[in-house]
């Protein structure tokens, strides 16, 4: 009897404490799959949607129910052939992309338990997603290769809940201004992507005023939190790209729920990448953790 060798991301996963709720969910994703593989996508399958997503912080792994929601929105997708991926945590003047060699994870947080900085994401060689990504761009767009810079927890993060597995090729692409004109421009250039199967992701937090936020009543929902929340829910109902874009004037709760706008502005790639930017857009995830909105979207 012969048995196939544990990947390096799956390795690290099986010394997680079972009784852990990320141990938990690896369980339940593991069901799932013996019930049925998951469909990777075919060209039948028209576009990938574009997602923007919430991405959380290492108490994420402690949060069933949020994996759950994470897993399922994946599971309802077909399996791109490749994860393209924005993060709040990586900006930068020019526009870059992550190492297609190799590269140890970015674990850009701190006090935490030990385990989440032995966790892997050890993914397939992404440079044919590299050149699918530079054939959309300008000719004259530099886009430079970082041979040092792994995935960020604003892409390793919630790719791990929602592909545990590993086996899929992802590149994350720095986020090179707050401009919203200019983000929503790269979104548009990014949209031919997903008639190729990748599925393009902005990671950020539709709320993320962590240093309002009163640690002794965390389940307190704040009032700048919420009425952010609804005003963006209300637009992205709307598909009113335009409000959205004036959120440094219209928005309310502004210096509170986004006291600098890195979690927020990866939104405009989403919604650039849409086939119409100002369809409606579906929402697979809400509530609030900590106080903050998890809103999480899709765009046609």
């Amino acid at each position: 009897m012969t048995t196939t060798p544990l990947s390096s991301t799956a390795a690290a996963d099986a010394l997680i404490d079972p009784r852990h709720p990320f141990a938990a969910h690896l369980r339940h994703v593991a069901a799932v799959e013996a019930a049925g593989p998951h469909r990777s996508w075919t060209a039948d399958d028209g576009p990938l949607p574009a997602l923007y997503l919430s991405h959380g912080a290492p108490p994420t792994f402690e949060d069933g129910p949020w994996m759950r929601q994470l897993h399922d929105w994946a599971r309802a997708l077909p399996r791109p052939t490749a994860v393209l991926i924005v993060s709040a945590h990586w900006e930068s003047d020019g526009l870059g992309i992550t190492s297609t060699v190799p590269t140890e994870l970015v674990y850009d947080f701190g006090g935490f338990a030990p385990m989440y900085y032995r966790m892997r994401y050890d993914t397939p060689d992404p440079s044919a997603l590299a050149q699918q990504v530079l054939s959309v761009l300008p000719a004259d767009q530099h886009v430079y290769e970082h041979r040092n810079r792994g995935l960020d927890h604003g892409a390793w993060l919630p790719l791990k809940v929602m592909y545990p597995d590993a086996d899929i090729p992802v590149l994350q692409l720095s986020l090179p201004t707050h401009d919203t004109t200019t983000l929503l421009g790269l979104g548009e250039r990014l949209r031919t992507l997903r008639e190729q199967g990748v599925l393009v992701i902005g990671s950020g937090f539709m709320t993320h005023g962590l240093p309002f936020i009163d640690w002794s009543r965390p389940d307190v929902v704040p009032g700048w939190s919420s009425d952010f929340d609804l005003w963006a829910a209300d637009a992205l109902h709307r598909g009113d790209v335009e409000e959205l874009a004036r959120f440094r004037l219209r928005a309310p709760g502004l210096r509170y729920a986004h006291p600098t706008v890195e979690h927020f502005t990866p939104l405009f790639v989403t919604l650039g990448a849409a086939t119409d930017p100002g369809a409606p857009v579906t929402t697979a995830i809400e509530g609030f953790t900590l106080g903050l909105s998890k809103r999480s979207f899709q765009v046609a």
